[in-house]
């Protein structure tokens, strides 16, 4: 039987969310209810909010969440009620051409849930990343729901389902930094600190941190980098090369979404380096570069979706390194809120003083 929920709700391009009665179905074949305990406010529930992804309103928002599988629907045999899962917004198909080669972090077919979730009127919303989770309970694909060890906290955990694994796995399986090697981060936010861990988890014996907030470069320390650079006190291009014995970093990654702070990351990269961009862009953003340093400079630019990683496969052995306290992932949460605080959770995010609001349920 549909259930009537609490969910935030984005109405219309820039206006304030509402906290709104949803219609959630029970799930079909394939399908699952997840009653959600935490959810973490990405920017990316901003840019829906802004209408910078797409226009198709109204937006249930959140995605970066953790909780009880509920009820599954036909066919659903990897999860059961009870179980404790983080939901993921890569649910693989395993029929895609990227699947079919053995590639399935890169699924070009990710499933969602076929029914909608409505509100009271019957008005169909699209679920921010197919998960809208800024809700009691929400509708997903079983695919997007990973069973991991309960022992783990709800609001810490459900981080890995953007942002925290965006920057881990940029470092780690998208740069694939290696034991001994010397990274750059430029941009010390949630995902940036993310991928100052990941360098670190990865064995980087040098780990830099780019940014131009001093606060945000002491927090960066705490997560392990073993230097800071300011970028608006001098060139931070050869502050790199000159913490790398004057040849640049092996990994550079770019945690901003600017190409200003791209082109800095590109030629702060040694010889044969990697360029890692995790940042979100604006759709409205380009970069020039001069072919001949692109072509002599040699290495990798790659971007990082979702940090490629496979949730089926990461989100256990992170949650296990969690539990081991090898991975501090308490240390992103700067609060836990209510669901009628998301607005304002907005606005701290903008204004730099949070490295993670999260919804507790």
């Amino acid at each position: 039987m549909a259930q009537e929920v609490r969910g935030v709700v984005a109405r219309g391009k820039g206006a304030p969310v509402s906290v709104e009665t949803i219609i959630v179905p029970d799930p079909g074949p394939g399908e699952t209810v997840v009653q959600v305990q935490a959810c973490g406010v990405c920017h990316t529930d901003l840019h829906y909010r802004e209408g910078s992804i797409n226009d198709d309103f109204p937006f249930l928002l959140g995605h970066e969440a953790a909780g009880i599988v509920e009820a599954v629907g036909d066919g659903v045999t990897e999860i059961r009620p009870g179980d404790f899962v983080i939901l993921n917004w890569r649910a693989v198909c395993g029929e895609c051409r990227s699947c079919r080669r053995g590639r399935p972090w890169y699924c070009f077919n990710t499933l969602n849930a076929t029914q909608k979730m409505t509100l009271t009127d019957h008005t169909e919303l699209t679920p921010a990343l197919g998960i809208g989770a800024f809700a009691e309970k929400t509708l997903v694909a079983a695919g997007q729901a990973t069973k991991v060890n309960p022992a783990a906290k709800p609001e810490a955990a459900g981080l890995l389902g953007c942002g925290v694994m965006a920057g881990i796995g940029a470092a780690m399986l998208t740069g694939n930094v290696q034991p001994g090697d010397t990274v750059a981060v430029f941009g010390c936010g949630g995902v940036g600190d993310a991928a100052i861990v990941g360098a670190r988890l990865a064995g980087a014996r040098t780990v830099i941190a780019v940014d131009l907030d001093d606060a945000k470069l002491a927090i960066a320390k705490e997560f392990g980098a073993t230097h800071t650079v300011n970028a608006g006190a001098g060139d931070p291009v050869e502050a790199v090369r000159e913490l790398t014995d004057g040849f640049g970093a092996d990994v550079c990654i770019e945690a901003v979404g600017r190409p200003e702070v791209m082109k800095q990351a590109f030629f702060a990269r040694d010889l044969a380096g990697t360029l890692v961009q995790v940042g979100v862009p604006d759709p409205t953003m380009s970069i020039a570069l001069p072919m001949i340093e692109f072509f002599g400079r040699g290495g990798a630019l790659k971007p990082s979706w979702y940090g490629d990683c496979l949730p089926s496969r990461d989100f256990p052995m992170l949650i296990d390194l969690y539990l081991q306290g090898r991975l501090d992932l308490d240390r992103f949460v700067t609060e836990t809120i209510s669901l009628d605080d998301v607005e304002e959770a907005f606005r701290k995010m903008e204004r730099g003083e949070v490295l993670r609001s999260v919804v507790t349920i």
